[in-house]
């Protein structure tokens, strides 16, 4: 099985689907590349008016997958950061609307690449976490502007220090969400906002959208932000750091791999 999926339902409309359920959708190397491929693809089709994001079964996405993260690992830490940062900017280029459709795990990575959607609908039994400072790495993927942008500088300051997991419900409060329905809804409510969004005239949505993105244009620019890849490399050479990444993963060997 390919590690994502893209599907059309129709002119207007595409799905694209995170393939690595056992993993609870885990990002490695291979799916980092074809999420980049797959935010290309679609943003190449002029006629698409909106895009679901979502991950297979019981998981949006529980963040970079944690081989990626073991020290006998031969994968350079610059290029895991680069593969990132580059997927989600893909993400940010598509024209069309973008909508994450999430449950289950949010996590890390997983969370930055629903930062970058443009819409938001969540099962109330979806929780949240950004674990970096946990696994001794910074947030990257330029997803702190992204979490300030969509949660606000002060509660972004405290999730990421403080590693909490937090809920539907307060992500909901917090303005991230647009929705939050049961699980059992999910996938009614998320096809109810798309069939909304594709009865609307597609060149005046991607123009709402580019405004909006425009508004907030300073705060993601690379001006703005420190390199990720270097910073990712620098601190992931750093012994405390080294020895707190390898507590993380100790304690969640037991779980399907994730960040």
């Amino acid at each position: 099985m390919e590690e994502v999926s893209i599907v059309y339902p129709s002119d207007d409309r595409a799905l694209i689907t995170i393939e690595r359920p056992s993993t609870l959708n885990s990002l490695d190397m291979a799916t980092l590349n074809a999420l980049e491929g797959a935010a290309r693809e679609v943003a190449d089709r002029s006629m698409l008016k909106v895009v679901v994001v979502r991950g297979r079964d019981r998981a949006f996405s529980s963040g970079v997958d944690l081989s990626l993260l073991g020290s006998g690992d031969s994968t350079d830490p610059r290029v895991v950061g680069e593969a990132g940062r580059t997927m989600i900017e893909a993400f940010d280029a598509i024209p069309a609307v973008t909508v994450a459709a999430l449950r289950g795990a949010a996590v890390g990575g997983g969370l930055v690449l629903a930062a970058a959607c443009d819409l938001r609908v969540a099962a109330d039994d979806t929780y949240f976490s950004i674990p970096e400072v946990d696994v001794g790495l910074p947030v990257g993927w330029g997803g702190v502007p992204r979490l300030v942008r969509e949660l606000g500088p002060a509660l972004t300051r405290e999730l990421i220090m403080t590693c909490r997991p937090f809920t539907a419900q307060e992500a909901m409060k917090a303005g991230f969400l647009n929705r939050v329905v049961p699980p059992s809804a999910l996938d009614l409510a998320v096809d109810e906002l798309v069939s909304t969004l594709c009865a609307k005239p597609g060149k005046v949505l991607r123009t709402v959208k580019r405004t909006v993105l425009e508004s907030t244009e300073e705060m993601l620019a690379a001006r703005g932000r420190i390199a990720d890849a270097e910073i990712f490399a620098a601190i992931s050479a750093d012994p405390e750091s080294q020895r707190s990444a390898a507590a993380y993963i100790a304690d969640h060997r037991r779980s399907p791999t994730s960040e």
